[in-house]
């Protein structure tokens, strides 16, 4: 008995091919041709082909200078980043401690302080009270405390002399770091506080300096007002020995103990 084998292989690969063709006019592109083309002749226009490259490139340049521009933008938001940061180093605490020290050695003045008050006081009380009629003891007294205000003004300008001179070392730091911080600044608003805090430490410099010269002047001005004061004490002393009087009277006198 015989049988005969289907013939399916030669229906798939006609179905196939019949599938690829019309795949391949479903992919072909669509031009867009004069009626005269059909008729056998596709017509090619190089004007307006010239036309559409001029058209591209002018596009492709617009799009770069479009990029170039938003680059251009990217970077001043970054530059206007950089000016906006803020110094992450400040000198304010150590030099409020220079002025502090220094403060605290001027309120630390012996007598005769650093007072408009007290200074009228006490320039009443060991200065300006000599008469004839005062005694021998007080005459003494007040020259012994005319003599300690002149000295304790003195030891009190060296003092703050020694002061000032120890806050060299921490303002000699900070003036180190404030430059290197200036220097390595990434905008203009770090560079502006680093020289602000420069500005501010000169002014502590500054401060220093006026608590020197006030204490030099504080120990000048008690010095000279002894001298004028036992000049008058002299003089005073002197029309004391000359008044006439009782004249001399003996008395005993007790010498080496």
């Amino acid at each position: 008995m015989t049988y005969k084998l289907p013939r399916f292989p030669r229906m798939v690969s006609a179905s196939a091919l019949a599938l690829a063709l019309a795949a391949s006019l479903a992919l072909a592109p669509v031009f867009t041709t004069p009626a005269h083309a059909f008729f056998g002749r596709i017509v090619y226009d190089p004007t307006n082909h010239a036309e559409n490259l001029l058209t591209a490139a002018r596009t492709l340049e617009q799009i770069n200078n479009q990029i170039v521009q938003l680059q251009n933008e990217a970077q001043m938001l970054i530059n206007q980043a950089r000016n906006l940061a803020s110094l992450p180093y400040s000198s304010l605490q150590a030099l409020q401690q220079n002025v502090s020290r220094t403060q605290q050695l001027l309120g630390q003045a012996q007598n005769i302080a650093f007072d408009v008050q007290n200074i009228d006081q006490m320039f009443q009380q060991d200065y300006g009270n000599l008469s004839l009629a005062t005694t021998d003891q007080r005459l003494i007294a007040d020259a012994r405390s005319r003599w300690e205000n002149t000295v304790g003004g003195l030891q009190d300008a060296m003092r703050v002399q020694a002061g000032v001179v120890g806050n060299i070392d921490s303002n000699r730091a900070e003036m180190s770091a404030l430059v290197g911080e200036s220097q390595g600044a990434t905008g203009a608003l770090q560079a502006t506080q680093a020289g602000n805090q420069l500005l501010a430490l000169q002014s502590q410099q500054l401060s220093d300096l006026i608590a020197v010269i006030s204490a030099n002047g504080r120990a000048n001005a008690l010095t000279e007002a002894e001298r004028a004061t036992a000049a008058e004490q002299g003089r005073i002393q002197r029309e004391r020995f000359l008044t006439p009087g009782s004249g001399y009277q003996p008395g005993n006198a007790q010498m080496f103990n």
